[in-house]
């Protein structure tokens, strides 16, 4: 696991401390989720992806965040009711953490410098989108807005980073997903 990534701490929903370390070996997507957005239904998605390739060595790690249109206004305690309750969300979710800006956790700070750019196979759709809504991104190495993905390989290596509108089933991803899955490292 790289050192850098590998070892910084974050809270699970649960109150404990982790790092990615704990899931050494596995293959790790970790995603910013969020309650109250357009995307929200990818939790289904990822619930589907967890439980179907979980025996395989895929951890799906949500990390709740409030960064964008203020869409997961909740307290953690609320936010796990939310997704156990709406969408049976059984992947280990963090607790509520900032993904930019001048409070960006430091995992988010340390998985956008390894990997600062997203694939983006709608050839920048969102972001025209979210432009017209007047979003406008600061950085262009920051993390887009809700759900967007990046996959760690059993070495601890950032292996891919996807938009957050790559859908949990998207080709792309799936195939990623599946060369990481097949390297032994």
């Amino acid at each position: 696991m790289d050192k850098e990534i590998g070892d910084i701490p974050f809270r699970l929903m649960d109150g404990g401390e982790s790092t990615l370390s704990a899931w050494r070996g596995k293959v790790v997507l970790v995603v910013n989720v969020a309650s109250q957005c357009g995307l929200t239904p990818q939790y289904e998605g990822l619930e589907r992806l967890f439980e179907h390739k979980r025996d395989a060595g895929l951890v799906v790690l949500g990390f709740p965040a409030n960064d964008f249109g203020a869409q997961e206004p909740g307290s953690n305690e609320e936010i796990a009711a939310f997704c156990s309750a709406r969408y049976q969300v059984a992947f280990p979710l963090a607790q509520k953490l900032s993904v930019k800006g001048p409070d960006r956790h430091p995992l988010y700070a340390a998985l956008t410098a390894s990997q600062p750019r997203a694939a983006d196979p709608a050839g920048g759709a969102l972001r025209a989108k979210l432009e017209g809504y007047g979003f406008r991104q600061d950085d262009p190495t920051d993390v887009l807005w809700n759900f967007e993905k990046f996959l760690v390989g059993r070495d601890g290596r950032v292996v891919a980073r996807f938009n957050p509108d790559v859908a949990p089933d998207d080709p792309q991803l799936l195939a990623a997903i599946d060369r990481a899955l097949a390297n032994d490292a």
